[in-house]
């Protein structure tokens, strides 16, 4: 599911060629990805309130499925954004879920540690499924991942209705008021914000990555997938130390990533033009843009007391605001005088 975001930010050229569109219209696909993620991460965490574990995760697997196979069998536009839409509304029913069962599985004092495990198999996406997907891309034609993820989807849900037992919901599931009413916690708002900041001004970058390297760094596309693998690394990195430093200086890491993330982004403006420095300051913004993610999940959870379902739901709705402002921002930076640095700025 973590692949299926950002595999466009690595097939943009390849993409925008076949449906005859232009770059910034193709990042659409993405910003389209992040508004579903934004609308449908709390609304599906509503709606699974009452729902077992194994049928909210395999329902979500089902639907992710359906909207890869509409999206790589179609030649329509409007139709695959459309697709992205529902693909993300599924994508963020599971992360709600998968999020909360990580936190209080492993307890407060633990918690950053745990949901860092679980944004894990999300970076392991980044290293892996997203190049992975840009090389198959380039080499078959920019439809076959999208193919592939919704095989690996079906299987997904199988494994899940094998090995996950059916649990009861609880007996006393917090109602949808009391959910919300988490909301007006200052310091999960507070928390909701940083959500959209810090991770958003990564991602924004990540989505427009290839005509970064290419364009700005001048290297061929078939590097594109390297970069992407460089940039995947730094960003399990930085979710796994984000997680184990998090659950003891917790406020330590956000400041001080947050602060990294902007000092790299200024660097990353100046010396994009140069491969060597541009490859090194990706891989230190994936380290640092995503080491906030398990402190800024766990601490909502924690905060948000009885009713942390909504409240990790809304982290992972407000990483995806910043991504949709973002890339649409970026998209129109592409198209102006900035040129491809457009999005870092």
């Amino acid at each position: 599911m973590g692949t299926s975001e950002f595999i466009v930010a690595g097939i943009l050229p390849e993409i925008a060629e076949d449906l005859g569109i232009s770059i910034a219209q193709t990042g659409m696909m993405i910003t389209v990805f992040a508004i579903g993620m934004i609308v449908g991460t709390p609304a599906m965490a509503a709606l699974t309130l009452r729902l077992s574990r194994r049928l909210a995760l395999g329902l979500s697997l089902i639907v992710f499925s359906i909207g890869h196979i509409i999206v790589a069998a179609s030649a329509d536009y409007t139709t695959i954004l459309a697709a992205r839409f529902l693909t993300a509304l599924a994508t963020g029913g599971f992360w709600a879920v998968a999020a909360v069962v990580a936190a209080q599985t492993a307890g407060a004092a633990m918690s950053a540690r745990a949901v860092g495990i679980v944004l894990g198999g999300g970076m392991v996406a980044n290293v892996l499924g997203v190049p992975l997907g840009s090389f198959a891309g380039q080499a078959i034609g920019w439809r076959g991942p999208f193919w592939a993820l919704a095989v690996l989807a079906f299987v997904g849900a199988f494994v899940i209705y094998r090995l996950i037992p059916l649990d009861a919901p609880t007996k006393n599931p917090p109602s949808l008021r009391a959910e919300v009413k988490a909301l007006r916690d200052l310091r999960v708002l507070l928390i909701l914000v940083c959500c959209a900041v810090v991770t958003g001004s990564a991602l924004t970058v990540y989505s427009f990555i290839a005509p970064l390297v290419t364009d700005a760094a001048g290297l061929p596309g078939s590097a594109v997938p390297l970069i992407l693998v460089v940039y995947g690394i730094g960003a399990a990195i930085g979710s796994y130390l984000g997680g184990r430093i998090g659950d003891r200086n917790p406020f330590g890491l956000l400041f001080g990533a947050a602060g990294a993330t902007f000092v790299i982004l200024v660097a990353l403006i100046f010396l994009a033009h140069l491969a060597a420095p541009a490859v090194v300051l990706l891989m230190l913004l994936g380290l640092f843009g995503m080491a906030t993610n398990p402190v800024l999940i766990g601490k909502a959870v924690g905060y948000a007391r009885n009713a942390p379902t909504l409240a990790s739901a809304m982290c992972t709705s407000m990483f995806n605001v910043g991504t949709a402002i973002g890339t649409f921002l970026g998209g129109m930076a592409i198209e102006s005088s900035l040129g491809v640095t457009g999005p870092v700025v």
